[in-house]
């Protein structure tokens, strides 16, 4: 069965965008792969954190991840932090990355410009990220273009790493990257030419998973849409009723063109908008308020999760300490 890898950072709330973006690729796609889950605190480590802020925000997007139905039974879900393997192999890739491939890195220009302080995690991060992918003997990973060149990079050090130290068999399998199946790319309620996100910059605008669902109805409601009175899916030209209508597509299955057809007022298409996120996120928030309760349990399975992966990521660590003539450990 195809392996297939995916993480997602404990910063920020999860928000509509986030759910129907993605994570509801990812309960579909456990069933089609061998999935391996993570959330990827130490990625967080690269700006400062409140240490306090950081352990809930980890601890509520594991059970963000369950609540949404990925079941720890069929795909491995698990902390970053919990298996030492990835800060291990991670030190290993920075060793086989050259200094001018990590400088060259998109992201790591783009949030170091202009900050007070920049850590050096920041800059070594896509060896990290690597280590997340190659510890898996990864095929597949879903990324999106802001994450495109540092799956390349992992790509490069993997066949670096092999032609090096390989002596004819690969240490590691080189990954694939894969244009994640998008059930929509929502927008902001209030902004609506751009993208709904997990920051505070826009609380009117975003929609919380596990917000009340009396203020999400609100928030829809209010959102923004234009003067005229036509419902039409037009994105460049009527970008808020298009975002409201590709909101409803990505939870019905059906064409957003066709359901604007069944409109001729922005009120009744708002209202029922409303009800459908609604709906969508009620059973959601139920289930966790259930985890919430039971914080043992989620223990118990995160651990379990780490043990699954711990399985399969010593033993690619110990292929990569052999062939780079590290002393085994006894």
């Amino acid at each position: 069965m195809t392996r297939v890898f995916s993480g997602i950072k404990p910063t920020g709330a999860v928000q509509l965008g986030n759910l129907l973006g993605a994570l509801r690729s990812w309960v579909r796609e456990q069933h089609e792969a061998d999935s391996f889950y993570c959330v990827v605190d130490l990625h967080a480590l690269t700006v400062p954190q409140d240490p306090t802020e950081l352990r809930a925000r980890t601890l509520e997007l594991a059970q963000v991840l369950l609540a949404v139905g990925i079941d720890p039974d069929v795909a491995t879900l698990f902390i970053q932090s919990h298996v030492p393997e990835h800060t291990e192999l991670a030190w290993i890739l920075e060793c086989t990355a050259a200094f001018g491939e990590l400088r060259r890195m998109t992201q790591f220009k783009d949030k170091s410009e202009g900050a007070e302080f920049v850590s050096a995690g920041l800059f070594t991060y896509p060896a990290l990220m690597a280590a997340d992918i190659l510890l898996y003997d990864t095929d597949r990973v879903p990324v999106g273009d802001d994450q495109r060149q540092h799956l390349e990079l992992a790509r490069d050090l993997a066949i670096r790493f092999n032609h090096r130290y390989g002596a004819g068999t690969d240490v590691f399998v080189v990954p694939e990257a894969a244009i994640p199946t998008v059930g929509a790319r929502v927008m902001d309620l209030q902004h609506p030419t751009r993208k709904m996100s997990k920051s505070e910059d826009s609380p009117q605008g975003t929609i919380l998973v596990l917000e009340d669902l009396t203020s999400v109805e609100r928030k829809i409601k209010r959102a923004v849409t234009d003067t005229e009175t036509e419902v039409r899916f037009d994105p460049e030209a009527k970008p808020g009723v298009s975002n409201l209508l590709s909101i409803m597509a990505a939870i019905t299955g059906e064409e957003p063109e066709t359901i604007a057809t069944r409109y001729t007022r922005y009120g009744p298409l708002k209202a029922d908008a409303a009800e459908l996120v609604c709906e969508l996120l009620r059973p959601i928030q139920q289930r966790y308020a259930e985890l919430l309760a039971d914080p043992g349990g989620t223990a118990a399975i995160l651990a379990k999760g780490a043990e699954k992966a711990r399985a399969v990521a010593a033993p690619t660590l110990a292929r990569a300490r052999e062939a780079l003539g590290l002393v085994p450990r006894s």
